[in-house]
């Protein structure tokens, strides 16, 4: 019987794979019988991500590459294409929040480190797209393929503190429903677009306005729990269902979608 859901033999490039998320992703898709291409710009972490994933049997290689880098990228591709010969889906997951791009509780906007929001807006709008340019130029030549991208919660309304960092998500969940109705139109209906907006995760990156340093709330940190019906943050293991529907055939109808994974934040009024 044929699993809709399955992407087995399917080659994913996962961008940020040393991270938390694409770690814990590239391991879920390795454990769903996916082959992965970790990507990232430190090859010793890359290599440790990989061998984690071979150990586990899976089929999987490192590929050093910046993803704010085209050319980088293509000698990724190229290195790609020699080893697998096609790339089935693309996750960009490199991006996230930098300390440089937050405001204080005390600051406003005029306090902003510009040069802070510059990276935080580049590592986030053109780390995405670089990738998706790159290696959306194979899916489009195959016309087949899948690529997920990373929004937030802050696509969907202000969060205070993280101007520059709300302003790329948005960028992305918008720049998601543009790629996704480009490549179909032009390419036909088997390449899809799709986002994914996680809600509070606690990890490295907000960790220290999440958690004080005795690991109690934050008072920010209560008021998300507040707003979230089920009155806890997420585990990281939580967004790799969403993701993995997404790039399988259960979702062959579905491009240009921003999939809220945030235990009902996004729903809520807080009423």
């Amino acid at each position: 019987m044929n699993n809709i859901f399955s992407i087995k033999n399917k080659v994913a490039v996962i961008t940020g794979a040393s991270g938390v998320l694409g770690g814990s992703l590239a391991k879920s898709f390795i454990e769903a019988g996916a082959k992965i291409v970790a990507v990232g710009r430190n090859q010793e972490t890359l290599d440790a991500r990989v061998k984690e994933l071979t150990d586990l049997g899976g089929d999987a290689i490192a590929v050093e590459a910046n993803v704010m880098d085209i050319e980088s990228l293509e000698n990724a591709s190229k290195k790609i294409i020699e080893n697998y010969g096609k790339i089935d889906i693309l996750l960009n997951i490199a991006g996230g929040n930098i300390p440089t791009a937050t405001l204080s509780p005390e600051q406003s906007f005029f306090d902003m480190n510009m040069s802070g929001w510059d990276e935080v807006t580049n590592l986030n709008i053109n780390g995405t797209v670089y990738p998706s340019y790159v290696f959306g130029k194979v899916m489009a030549e195959q016309r087949n393929g899948s690529i997920v991208n990373i929004s937030s919660m802050a696509a969907y309304s202000a969060i205070t503190r993280v101007a520059g960092y709300s302003a790329a998500k948005s960028a992305i969940t918008n720049f998601t429903q543009w790629l996704a109705s480009d490549l179909a139109l032009k390419f036909g209906d088997k390449i899809r677009v799709n986002a994914v907006a996680p809600g509070f995760f606690i990890g490295d990156q907000n960790r220290a306005i999440l958690l004080n340093p005795d690991g109690s709330l934050t008072d920010r940190s209560r008021k998300v729990i507040a707003k979230t019906p089920m009155q806890r943050f997420g585990e990281v293991e939580e967004l790799n269902g969403a993701v993995q529907f997404l790039c399988s055939d259960a979702a062959s109808f579905i491009t240009g979608a921003l999939l809220p994974v945030d235990g009902g934040f996004s729903a809520f009024s807080g009423v």
